[in-house]
């Protein structure tokens, strides 16, 4: 018998231990029907974005929590009734599985989960029951649109910031989705504002505008700008970190880049240096494991991982995350080209999920986009070493040829090595970046 009891839906924990997160935005209104694993709403956590589907069918009867409040786990978010049907919720922490069931208490299993929070089907439109059509709203605003709204975290932030509702702005993205040019028209801010610098959307990273009142603007810290800083606080000050860099010309790895983009193998692959350094480490971790190891403090043990899960440092509208490749060392140049690809595509959109963050034995962080010639990076949690790739330049360089010196203008850049001082010595790193260095110098072909 069917049963016509309401049905709350609470906050689950999306499996990276959650304790509170921040509605973001909601899919659904009060009288759209909903069917199981609809995305109902998105939430910030700790760690990402991440998009929450419905363990419920049936008819919104209540939306129970705003849009920009702090919602611990277990609180009901929401109310489905007339019919609804429970189905079989399963939590991200719960679906995934170590391929090495003798390593799973230590290391996160990297297997991709099934149908959970976040990957639920993302085309599924709710149904909304008829109605009648609304009036428009003051000041000549359309009426509100039915159905979920399709935008990027960063439009939906500027367009809450704004105070648009983005049921009233007319559409025009590539997939019927709301860009920031469509916010400019709805009566909020000018596009100059609420879309960033004058790059390409794929180039600037996105930031939520201020609002300036009095002398000074306090933001609260939290979501993933929060767990940035305590990672970063707690790595700073519990491992000894030890830097050292290297200049070296690369002028061969651009001559590689630009034959592999002629490839066919690479077709599709936006190949770049980055390419080139991230296959460089993964060897170089080969003949120096210590890099890829992790000091176990309690156990007072070093833990040698005979595989690379390879992290890229990205920044995001919301800070700082370092989603990772699992097994890059499996991995073929092309197959670790599309992976970086994928990787920093998801992140610009505020999409990496707390999965894809979990388990990194070796970081690279690039601030060559932002014109940086290098620095002194720190560690990420869980890992013994990061690589910072510095801007490539043209620069005077001396090159040596037939037992004589003469001067050439070159492509330049500096990589900078952070890493554990208590398991890894200066010899050590040393020699591991002098690796790192020699292939880019070479142009060895990933």
């Amino acid at each position: 018998m069917v049963t016509t009891t309401a049905q709350e839906f609470k906050l689950p924990d999306v499996g990276e231990g959650l304790v509170e997160a921040e509605l973001v935005s909601w899919r659904v209104a009060v009288g759209d029907t909903v069917q199981v694993n609809d995305i109902v709403c998105e939430i910030e956590t700790a760690k990402s974005v991440v998009e929450l589907p419905s363990p419920y069918a049936g008819i919104v009867e209540a939306i129970l929590v705003e849009v920009g409040t702090n919602v611990e786990v277990g609180t009901p978010i929401i109310r489905i009734g007339s019919g609804a049907q429970p189905s079989e919720f399963v939590p991200a922490a719960a679906a995934h599985t170590s391929a090495d069931t003798s390593s799973a208490a230590e290391e996160p299993a990297s297997d991709s989960p099934g149908t959970l929070v976040g990957y639920g089907p993302r085309e599924a439109a709710t149904q909304r029951r008829a109605r009648r059509a609304s009036s428009a709203r003051a000041g000549g605003q359309q009426a509100a649109a039915s159905g979920p709204v399709l935008a990027k975290p960063p439009v939906r932030l500027a367009a809450r910031e704004a105070g648009i509702d983005l049921r009233t702005v007319t559409p025009t993205g590539p997939n019927g989705d709301v860009t920031r040019e469509d916010l400019a028209g709805a009566g909020g801010r000018g596009a100059s504002e609420v879309g960033g610098r004058g790059a390409s959307a794929s180039e600037r990273i996105e930031a939520p505008p201020v609002v300036y009142t009095g002398r000074v603007t306090r933001e609260p810290i939290k979501g993933v700008r929060k767990m940035m800083g305590q990672a970063m606080a707690a790595s700073a000050f519990t491992v000894p970190h030890v830097t050292i860099w290297t200049t070296v010309d690369v002028t061969e790895t651009t001559r590689l880049v630009a034959r592999l983009k002629q490839d066919p193998a690479y077709a599709g692959v936006r190949v770049s240096p980055l390419l080139v350094l991230a296959r460089a480490c993964v060897e170089a971790l080969r003949t120096h494991p210590l890099l890829n190891a992790v000091w176990d403090e309690p156990a007072q043990e070093v833990v040698l991982r005979h595989y690379v899960n390879l992290g890229v440092a990205a920044a995001t509208p919301r800070g700082l995350v370092v989603p990772n490749i699992k097994d890059a060392d499996l991995m073929s140049g092309p197959d670790l080209g599309r992976a970086i690809n994928g990787l920093t595509d998801v992140a610009r959109e505020g999409k990496t999920q707390p999965a894809e963050q979990q388990g990194g034995t070796f970081t690279i962080t690039n601030v060559g986009p932002f014109g940086m010639e290098g620095g002194t990076p720190i560690i990420n949690p869980g890992e013994s070493a990061i690589l910072c790739f510095g801007a490539v330049s043209k620069r005077p360089w001396v090159v040596s040829a037939d037992g004589e010196d003469r001067l050439a203008v070159r492509d330049v850049c500096t990589l900078a090595l952070s890493f554990d001082h208590r398991h890894i010595d200066g010899a050590t790193g040393s020699a591991f970046l002098a690796d790192v260095a020699a292939a880019m110098r070479d142009g060895i072909s990933p």
